[in-house]
């Protein structure tokens, strides 16, 4: 075990390795580390100053993880993805910076599709999450209790799922998106959207999440009148969007990202 290159003493003092816990001779960990007991390090594992490893955790192999996250107890980090086309090829998995992974919680490396799973900044993957091989999230995703993820699926920014749901292989959910609790989502889900239910439903924006977020009430609005002709108009989805677009006085970057995410759909949007 190395303390990596680099670190800061701001971050926390030494590292402390609790007796009980077995840490590879290759792995990297930071200053203020703590490794609870009975946690097992493998090889090729980083771990970034200040961060926190609980009881009975495995971080396998070929994972970083950033500074001042926690991985709760019995978390499992850095094993062979699911895929039977894998064939051992080094892959790996990378997390942000304070970023809490709670108990039990499994998180895959990649496979040679893209070469790594990614989960941002300051995300929050509660109890029993399952995070996939080539999967990617973004910052300050939330992720209720036992989401069960695919394959390459991808999550926007800020957005939030559901206890309990599952989530389709390369599925896309966008930014600021809300998915309830138990939904079964087998389609994309459109940035800034609600959607809930098995099969899922889209109810409209996630309003009171943009404001929260400090989203103006213009682009809101705009949002809104695009949401409207989009999906309620009596148009198609390509109607709908040829017409949003020809609406839209000088767009923001969120009314851009909304059209175009959905335009982009390989596997539909949930509607």
């Amino acid at each position: 075990m190395r303390v990596a290159a680099g670190s800061s003493p701001a971050e926390g003092g030494d590292v402390e390795l609790h007796p009980q816990s077995i840490v590879d001779p290759s792995a990297e960990l930071d200053r203020g580390v703590r490794v609870g007991p009975w946690t097992l390090i493998g090889p090729n594992v980083r771990l970034g100053a200040g961060t926190e490893v609980g009881p009975g955790a495995l971080i396998e192999q070929n994972t970083r993880v950033g500074a001042g996250c926690t991985i709760g107890k019995g978390a499992v980090l850095g094993t062979d993805p699911q895929d039977l086309k894998y064939r051992g090829e080094e892959t790996f998995l990378e997390v942000g910076d304070r970023t809490v992974i709670r108990e039990y919680a499994t998180l895959h490396r990649g496979t040679s599709a893209s070469g790594r799973t990614t989960v941002g900044d300051r995300c929050l993957l509660m109890a029993y999450t399952h995070v996939a091989h080539d999967c990617r999230l973004g910052n300050e995703v939330i992720l209720a209790n036992a989401v069960n993820m695919a394959g390459h699926v991808t999550i926007g920014d800020y957005a939030i799922v559901g206890g309990l749901t599952p989530i389709h292989q390369f599925v896309r959910i966008g930014t600021h998106a809300f998915v309830g609790g138990g939904s079964r989502v087998s389609q994309d889900v459109a940035p800034f959207s609600r959607v809930a239910g098995n099969p899922p439903k889209m109810y409209g924006l996630n309003s009171v999440g943009l404001e929260r977020r400090g989203v103006s009430q213009e682009v809101r609005s705009a949002l809104k009148r695009a949401y409207r002709t989009v999906f309620l108009s009596g148009l198609n989805v390509s109607q709908g969007l040829e017409r949003a677009r020809e609406e839209a006085v000088d767009p923001a970057s969120e009314l851009l990202h909304f059209l175009d995410f959905i335009e982009r759909s390989e596997r539909g949007v949930t509607i």
